[in-house]
């Protein structure tokens, strides 16, 4: 799977994309950002408030309890405004 990141979560990451393959028990979006979490101190730091990081499916916004059987593309980005 694909994994994009953007704004700060790039930054924390050092890089805008990587490929990953997690194991199956991994099934949601919040399961990915967790065992994302666990691989390194940088997505240890990007993901230490999951609750502000925001996630799109194959280029749709989802929510972390998506599944993500299927999806071949995963993008996390910060909370956006509009203006």
């Amino acid at each position: 799977m694909k994994v994009l990141y953007f704004a700060w979560l790039r930054e924390r990451v050092g890089r805008a994309e990587e490929e990953v393959a997690p194991p199956p028990e991994v099934a949601t979006v919040a399961d990915l950002a967790r065992w994302l979490a666990a691989q390194d101190e940088a997505h240890a730091h990007a993901f230490e408030n999951p609750a502000i990081v925001r996630a799109a499916l194959d280029r749709r916004h989802v929510k972390a309890d998506a599944p993500l059987a299927g999806a071949q593309e995963i993008a996390f980005f910060p909370p956006m405004t509009g203006g």
